[in-house]
């Protein structure tokens, strides 16, 4: 199952693609309110990287999780898939390489020459059923995906 929210920004495609291939602006755009920083500071700059973020649920406290990018085309599309870090309960009893099967997915169509459509996907289809079913199938995100489109459309225009 995937979770699509959608918004019209008001900027470039290049402009917002800066902003979420940059970890250390991810905390201002964060809608979940469980982001605390960014360890990793460099700019995601292709498949492979991996970017650390601080996190705080209130079932975990203060952990860290290690998010591996698996989609990156320039000005179009950025994603990467969690797995737990130092801290997180869950970190020494990884499985599948430690990715729990799901993946956060930036999309960014233009629309016009300064506007872009951005779609912000999560998808959990390949979670194990009871995790998605205690997330229903994702849509527990959909609010906090439609507040971090919010918060994207802002931080693009303090770029």
């Amino acid at each position: 199952m995937a979770v699509r929210v959608s918004r019209r920004i008001e900027a470039p495609a290049a402009v917002i693609f800066r902003v979420l291939a940059d970890p250390g602006r991810h905390m201002e755009l964060d809608g979940s309110g469980m982001l605390r920083g960014a360890v990793t500071t460099a700019p995601v700059s292709g498949v492979g990287d991996v970017f650390i973020m601080k996190m705080y649920f209130v079932e975990l406290g203060d952990y860290e999780m290690n998010n591996h990018v698996v989609e990156y085309e320039p000005d179009r599309r950025i994603g990467w898939e969690p797995e737990a870090g130092r801290g997180h309960p869950g970190a020494a009893a990884e499985q599948n390489g430690g990715r729990w099967g799901h993946r956060w997915t930036y999309e960014l169509v233009p629309d016009g020459t300064d506007a872009t459509i951005v779609t912000e996907v999560y998808d959990c289809s390949s979670a194990p059923a009871d995790v998605r079913a205690d997330m229903g199938d994702g849509e527990v995100w959909a609010d906090a995906m439609a507040g971090t489109l919010e918060r994207l459309d802002a931080a693009c225009h303090r770029t």
